[in-house]
């Protein structure tokens, strides 16, 4: 059951303080990475860094509330990065889906530009978000097998890709 209050559209400027809101506590409390806003130029340029190309960047919304993000970076050749997936605490779940979502609206945009191919960086301390994108259709692959493009991130210990081409 997904609650109707929870709305997912394209990042606008106006939501630029909420996305920090929502990724910078979970990032530095919950998993413990010393990192600040500061130290995320793509967060502070998100309409230059994600959306161009065939990428976007998404909120989920309740009222004027960002609650989730999630970004989708071109990275050339019909391959596109996802970033940035993260939900405050409260709307985690089954009873809102924020999550799965999002996901939904990555994916259905990157199958409209025509993305053939979305792999993604996590850390091994994310456990719930493995569970997540191999319950989605991700698979696990090798940090040798990402193409020269793919954006690394130091925290990132284990890559997923999902195919999208039919």
């Amino acid at each position: 059951m997904t609650s109707p209050s929870i709305q997912i559209q394209p990042f606008q400027p106006a939501d630029q303080q909420g996305v920090f809101d929502v990724i910078v506590p979970i990032q530095r409390e919950e998993f413990g990475i010393a990192i600040t806003a500061a130290e995320q130029p793509d967060l502070a340029a998100i309409p230059d860094f994600y959306q161009r190309g065939n990428g976007n960047f998404w909120v989920a919304k309740q009222g004027e509330q960002v609650v989730g993000t999630i970004g989708l970076k071109d990275i050339g050749d019909g391959l596109a990065a996802l970033r940035k997936m993260f939900v405050a605490a409260p709307f985690r779940g089954r009873e809102f889906g924020v999550a799965a979502r999002l996901l939904a609206e990555l994916l259905d945009g990157a199958r409209a530009k025509g993305v053939q191919r979305i792999y993604l960086g996590t850390t091994d301390k994310f456990l719930a978000a493995h569970r997540f994108y191999e319950k989605h259709g991700f698979s696990e692959v090798a940090k040798d097998s990402l193409p020269a493009s793919f954006p690394l991130m130091a925290v990132d210990s284990k890559f997923y890709a999902l195919d999208l081409a039919d």
